[in-house]
């Protein structure tokens, strides 16, 4: 692609954008603290958080979160520390990552419902010597089994009863008791409660946003290898404000009311929703995990006006048997990250709550949002939209990253922005594999740019079947059988086969109800593909597999048929 090419997309870019949002955009230089501490400042009296029933006004919040960075100040922690956060969606994760980034600590986001196996790995890798986590024993449990068999040298426990309504702690107390560990304090376990004794008076640090790390965010990147990207204040700072810009484009400038499903170990949820609705000024209804009747009674109650979710949920949502019974008319604007957004999911929400549902796209790498729909538009079905202000995309040869391809050419995305991380913790061999030799960062992402200048993407580099020698994407068969009225999720995996060598293999939930039948789907879909495309087999489950934050998941998948492969062969 010539200068001119490039020049042409940034014209394109510029056209299609909102007409009050501007692609030119500097790094934000900023500690991400700062995020929440000046709107604390402005708006002390707001409503900032409400967990289950129990309200923090903005000023609430800040003197929590003084009480915690005194207390760890007074613990010793200082500049330049790892410290690791197991907890989930509560008050206490909010304090604890603002406090952590204002003493100029790093944070290392841990996933709660990882094996204690998957969570001394981490440890050991990130090399944390302290870990903040909650008392109920499921976690605490899985925490506890790296002390001094790691670098974890202390544990601090949060009580889940403190930071329940007077109601909901008395019941908690008679029904969960079994939940919650009876934990001994010493000189390597502290209480929260003892942690935050010390007052609020924190002992300044100079942070360098540009140079300073803000953040460990573990990922599987491109390669399947769990590794921490290392993320500055600067980094997260920028993406926060990219993604305010782009939804003050709606004329959402402040005190929205954010619903915060989504687990905020995920870097989707720490930008999308926690610092989004805190950067907004907004009232976060805050939701300790993904269930759906709390999600429906939680938007009837409070109104939430914003909803970032994965597709997933919002496909979950429009098939529950009694969603007729709930008002989601109080959402405006949805965010849909993480995953795919299919174009059956994006409408049938759309058609219940009356809202717009815009897909965006980002990688752990780049904190993590780099592209989004506009929300004023909708923008484009199955397109990942137009890169955020001040970040810049292009389409790269699949063998040669050297070559950028024309417009309309598919190939690998690349990204370079303000967001996008330093480099992989302790992985210089795989931090040279992910970005260029001119420094733009490799997504593993297939796709193109069309005349407009919107990115739509195709597949995963690892997840393109090679058939009879040409590339076949996943994608695209999942979208057709999305257009039959019966189904409600597919994965489409490659499985081995003597003479194409990979043939494509579908997976699929039906609706509740739906009758079709194995060959009345087949004939469905393969009207719609081409003859490369169609499946050799399809199988229907009851389920099929997720993530950890609810988005379909191929690997296993892809592992159970090498295993039954394996085991015939």
């Amino acid at each position: 692609m010539s200068n001119n090419n490039k020049a042409d997309i940034k014209n394109l870019w510029d056209r299609a954008y909102p007409s009050n949002v501007n692609w030119n955009f500097e790094a934000v230089n900023k500690p991400v603290n700062r995020i929440f501490e000046d709107v604390a400042a402005k708006h002390p009296k707001s409503p900032c958080v409400d967990f289950l029933g129990k309200n923090y006004s903005y000023a609430d919040m800040k003197k929590f979160m003084l009480r915690v960075a005194a207390g760890l100040q007074a613990k010793g922690v200082k500049k330049g520390d790892r410290i690791g956060l197991c907890l989930p969606n509560t008050p206490y994760y909010i304090a604890c990552y603002y406090a952590i980034l204002k003493i100029g600590g790093t944070v290392v986001n841990f996933n709660p419902l990882y094996t204690k196996e998957e969570i001394k790995a981490q440890i050991e890798d990130s090399g944390i010597e302290m870990m903040i986590t909650i008392d109920v024993k499921a976690i605490f449990e899985k925490v506890h089994f790296s002390l001094d068999k790691t670098s974890l040298k202390h544990i601090v426990f949060c009580p889940l009863a403190s930071i329940l309504p007077p109601v909901k702690r008395i019941l908690f107390k008679l029904f969960k008791a079994s939940e919650i560990m009876h934990i001994q304090a010493s000189d390597k376990i502290t209480s929260f409660n003892k942690l935050c004794s010390h007052g609020d008076k924190v002992t300044a640090v100079d942070i360098n946003p540009s140079e300073d790390v803000a953040l460990f965010q573990y990922t599987g990147g491109t390669t399947g290898v769990p590794k921490a990207a290392i993320l500055t204040h600067s980094n997260v700072s920028s993406n926060a404000e990219q993604v305010r810009l782009w939804l003050a484009s709606t004329g959402k400038t402040s005190h929205e009311t954010f619903l915060g499903v989504l687990p905020f170990f995920h870097v989707f949820a720490m930008t999308a929703v926690m610092n989004l609705s805190i950067i907004t000024a907004s009232k976060l209804i805050l939701l300790p995990r993904f269930d759906i009747m709390q999600v429906l009674k939680a938007i009837r109650k409070n109104k939430p006006t914003v909803f970032p979710a994965v597709p997933t949920i919002f496909n979950a949502l429009s098939h529950h048997p009694k969603i007729k019974n709930y008002d989601l008319s109080s959402i405006d604007f949805c965010i849909s990250g993480g995953a795919t957004l299919p174009s059956s999911v994006k409408s049938a929400f759309e058609s219940l709550a009356k809202c717009t549902v815009v897909e965006g796209y980002g990688l752990s790498e780049t904190s993590p949002v780099t592209n989004c729909n506009p929300p004023t538009t909708g923008g484009k079905i199955g397109s990942i939209g137009l890169p955020l202000p001040g970040t810049k995309v292009e389409i790269r040869d699949i063998k040669d990253p050297s070559i950028t391809l024309e417009q309309g050419e598919r190939g690998e995305l690349v990204i370079k922005g303000p967001q996008v991380m330093l480099s992989y913790h302790n992985r210089p061999d795989e931090t040279a594999k992910v970005f260029t030799e001119d420094g733009w960062l490799r997504t593993g992402d297939v796709g193109y740019i069309d005349d407009d200048g919107y990115v739509f993407l195709t597949d995963r580099l690892k997840e393109i079947i090679i058939s009879n020698g040409y590339n076949v994407y996943p994608k695209v068969i999942e979208e057709a059988f999305y257009r039959h009225g019966d189904v409600e999720e597919v994965i489409v995996i490659g499985i081995p086969d003597e003479h194409k060598g990979e043939v494509p293999k579908a997976f699929v939930k039906l609706k509740e109800g739906a009758t079709v039948s194995n060959a009345q789907l087949l004939e469905f879909v393969v009207k719609l593909l081409n003859p490369l495309e169609k499946p050799k087999e399809l199988e229907f489950r009851k389920e099929l597999p997720k993530t950890l934050i609810g988005k379909l998941s191929k690997k296993e998948l892809v592992q159970e048929e090498a295993e039954k492969r394996s085991t015939h062969s």
